[in-house]
């Protein structure tokens, strides 16, 4: 029999796989990898500021990670400097700021390596709670903004002048991403957190033939590894959070593998 953190691991890491997805997917498409690393980054000051202030640790990641994510919509939109070096700048600088703010808070000592690589055994059912009823939320607004997502992700100009805003679609994504990666923080940390949401999207695409093929296969790569993670984990005691992404690495290795044989014929 399963020992109940053993379970609550599961069950969060399952239904983060799913919630995750079509964000994932999104994400590559849209090439917004490391725009979701600036976001993720950011949230180790949220998790001072939570610390700090004795708030639910989840609330402050959120409000945090939205309003980092809208500094970059608003940096974006200048023509100045490109958006990558915009990115490095703020990746950086907020990954500095939130280990600063960690190390100075006063009280007992802060595992500040917990919240880098995080500690899916220690997920509460109240962490679980977060992940169903953020997630059934977030995924209830990815299907009703799916077709304007997927006409900006093929072809941004066209989507425009099919009369879709571009602006507003782009603001309601970033958000959800953000508040996906305040929640998936707790399972795979700061560091990892956009690993889960862009590895297994790597793997699926080359079996993909259509988005919502990709979708479909991209959550089942996440939920397998979860699973084959953590019974990684169980077996040779490694943290849980780097096993789960181990596992998803060497299946999007072995997806682009493939790949890669078979268009050689």
């Amino acid at each position: 029999m399963l020992e109940p953190f053993l379970v609550r691991a599961i069950v969060a890491g399952l239904a983060l796989a799913v919630v995750a997805a079509p964000l994932g997917c999104f994400v590559i498409w849209q090439r917004m990898a490391y725009f979701g690393e600036t976001v993720a980054q950011a949230s180790l000051i949220g998790v001072a500021l939570s610390l700090a202030l004795r708030l639910d640790i989840t609330v402050g990641v959120v409000v945090i990670a939205v309003v980092v994510a809208f500094l970059l919509l608003w940096f974006g939109r200048q023509q100045v400097v490109a958006l990558d070096s915009v990115l490095g700048l703020l990746h950086h600088a907020a990954l500095a700021t939130g280990v600063i703010a960690m190390s100075m808070l006063k009280g007992p000592p802060v595992d500040l390596l917990g919240f880098l690589f995080g500690d899916v055994f220690a997920v509460t059912t109240g962490d679980i709670a977060w992940i169903a009823g953020g997630g059934a939320v977030v995924l209830a607004i990815v299907a009703w903004l799916w077709q304007p997502l997927l006409s900006l992700a093929v072809h941004e100009d066209l989507a425009a002048a099919e009369g879709i805003d571009r602006r507003h679609v782009r603001a309601i994504f970033t958000i959800l991403l953000a508040v996906t990666i305040a929640v998936a923080m707790k399972i795979v940390g700061v560091l990892l957190v956009m690993a889960f949401l862009v590895v297994p999207a790597v793997a699926a695409r080359p079996l993909a033939g259509s988005p919502e093929r990709m979708v479909l296969l991209t959550a089942a790569v996440a939920a397998a590894s979860v699973v084959l993670g953590l019974a990684l984990s169980a077996t040779i005691d490694s943290p849980g959070g780097p096993s789960i992404v181990i596992v998803m690495s060497l299946a999007a290795a072995v997806s682009l593998t493939a790949a890669g044989f078979i268009r050689r014929r």
